[in-house]
């Protein structure tokens, strides 16, 4: 059932066995988990089933230094389906080493297992709709693939990693209909999440405060509550939530809102490979299922912890966009088309180097001399992006020269001085606006140039290719675009010690029986990866606990008193 939150009489308290707030993947995925069981679910989503500029506003914040983070409305979208209605559907999951305390990265080392969560990968990746799980490329393929750089072999250096691409997969479209006719769960569209009430001592979630931009209001009473509202706004609700815990709901040590990571990024050097265009494989391959995959380069988990560096991933990618000196009619004109591109992508296309006259025209010869690969790349484009169902997930331009730089994906350490916390600015509800300092630690630069170093020590032994970088532009590279893809993580750690986590191991909120995350939010690192698909991953773990839960808990009420809610 999908309703209106206008609707709801105002002044209503409804009472359910669980309520999910937030409908995007996380929120969606909990409650796909929960339909058929024997429990009431209630989803409250802020959002509708179109773009509303006024919703979209109650995102608005302000950030310490907008040259490192985006605006906080930028790459978050309140509606129904939250951010899968504009992701790009790259997945991969966290790997083992992730979860482990590492000395390199202060403050690693997760309260649970990659084998903890390995069981609900799979699940995730048919959700997801990025075919099975399998992250290999010498697995994933039948027959096997070549190399991604025919003759390359290292005992240090992985190049068979992939990430696997999803259509992107917008959850309100694909399981809105599942939702809307399921028997157990009600989702509201409209309701904003204003307020975690507490019961006077602390220890469980009375009350779920909701408005509309149109001034109705209502509570939901639950035995358990999922937030589902991403990294910055888990921070936002906790810490303004303050009628009982002065300092907001979890956050007696003044954890929640720290620890704020996303990753470092960006294109770097030159990796000039011998022989034939044909030896590499730059571009995306599709797997038997119909999967566009993409290979990765990597160090080894051994390697990582000799070396004593944190994660990180690199991709074969072409030249800055921005410098017409690459002559390429295709890039030029993206460069020239920015203004018609999203902001999340659109970034890209702006390096901090201002634009000219002069490079606009050079950009405009590169299109016109250019006209054939511009026009194939155009028809391409159309058709396999444009009007396809499974997008062609992003550029991809012909090899002709075997150069390519490193596009890097790479961890950061927490820092408790990265934090999200509230302004003393108000939006439309009176809630307080976001406030975000994102930073990064030298340790975090050093550590991709560490990595680099041994790239290029492997490609240089092998014989096949040659790596070259500047180590004094390095982090000016990884840091252009500031904290990288939205990728909102850590404000609300998982751990095992209240001094330095919010949620424990079953991301339940220190001393609140009753409240869950179920976000990027826990995460206590942020890995190499793009964190989607482990978010889902973690969403179904979560439902299965709180499923559980729950059903004692009303076992148990109705022995007591049939109308008995929370606990």
């Amino acid at each position: 059932m999908i309703e209106a939150a206008n609707a709801i009489p105002r002044g209503t308290e409804l009472a359910v066995d669980v309520c999910i707030v937030g409908a995007g993947a996380a929120g969606i995925a909990v409650a796909l988990e929960l339909i058929d069981r024997n429990l009431s679910v209630l989803v409250l989503e802020s959002g509708t089933e179109k773009p509303d500029q006024r919703l979209q506003a109650l995102y608005a914040g302000e950030v310490a230094d907008p040259s490192l983070h985006s605006p906080p409305d930028r790459y978050r979208d309140r509606r129904f389906g939250g951010t899968t209605t504009t992701w790009g559907g790259r997945c991969m999951p966290y790997d083992p080493i992730d979860f482990e305390p590492r000395p390199a990265v202060p403050l690693s080392g997760w309260p649970i297992r990659y084998e903890d969560v390995l069981p609900f990968y799979p699940r995730a990746n048919a959700l997801l709709e990025a075919g099975r799980f399998e992250y290999d490329a010498e697995k994933a393929f039948d027959p096997p693939a070549a190399p991604l750089i025919r003759g390359f072999v290292s005992d240090r250096v992985r190049t068979n990693g992939l990430e696997r691409f999803s259509c992107p997969t917008n959850f309100a479209v694909r399981y809105g209909k599942r939702l809307r006719q399921s028997r157990n769960v009600r989702v509201v569209l409209g309701a904003n999440c204003t307020g975690i009430h507490l019961r006077p001592d602390a220890t469980s979630v009375r009350a779920i405060g909701v408005a509309t931009l149109e001034g109705n209001r209502f509570t939901v009473a639950a035995r358990s509550v999922v937030l589902a509202v991403g990294g910055l706004e888990t921070a936002r609700l906790l810490l303004s939530s303050r009628d009982v815990s002065p300092g907001g709901v979890g956050n007696e040590h003044d954890v929640l809102g720290r620890y704020y990571m996303s990753h470092v990024a960006g294109a770097v050097g030159t990796l000039t490979v011998n022989g034939a265009v044909s030896d590499v494989r730059h571009g995306y391959e599709i797997s038997p299922e119909g999967i566009y995959c993409r290979r990765r380069i990597s160090l080894t988990a051994e390697e990582q912890r000799r070396l004593g560096v944190a994660n990180m991933v690199a991709r074969l990618h072409f030249s800055r966009i921005t410098d017409p000196a690459h002559r390429n009619g295709v890039l030029s004109g993206l460069f020239l088309a920015k203004p018609l591109i999203s902001y999340e992508y659109g970034k890209r296309l702006n390096d901090g180097t201002p634009a000219t006259v002069g490079s606009y025209l050079r950009h405009l010869r590169n299109v016109v001399t250019d006209p054939w690969d511009t026009a194939a790349f155009l028809g391409h484009w159309i058709a396999k992006r444009t009007f396809a169902q499974r997008k062609f997930p992003s550029v991809i331009l012909r090899n002709r020269t075997n150069r390519f730089s490193l596009e890097i994906h790479a961890e950061q350490q927490p820092l408790s001085t990265s934090r999200v916390s509230l302004s003393d600015k108000v939006d439309a509800l009176g809630m307080p606006q976001v406030r975000v300092d994102w930073r990064y630690a030298a340790a975090d630069i050093e550590s991709v140039r560490r990595t680099l170093d041994v790239f290029a020590e492997e490609f240089a032994r092998s014989g096949v290719a040659r790596f070259e970088y500047d180590p004094e532009t390095l982090e000016e590279d990884l840091v252009r675009f500031g904290a990288y893809g939205g990728h909102h993580t850590g404000t609300a750690r998982m751990g095992t010690d209240p001094r330095t986590s919010v949620v424990d191991a079953d991301c339940k909120v220190h001393g609140v029986s009753n409240l869950f995350i179920a976000s990027s939010a826990v995460f206590p690192t942020s890995s190499q990866a793009n964190p989607t698909l482990t978010i889902v991953a973690m969403a179904l773990r979560l439902a299965r606990h709180v499923a559980r839960r729950t059903a004692n808990i009303a076992v148990r009420a109705e022995r007591a008193s049939p109308s008995a809610v929370g606990g």
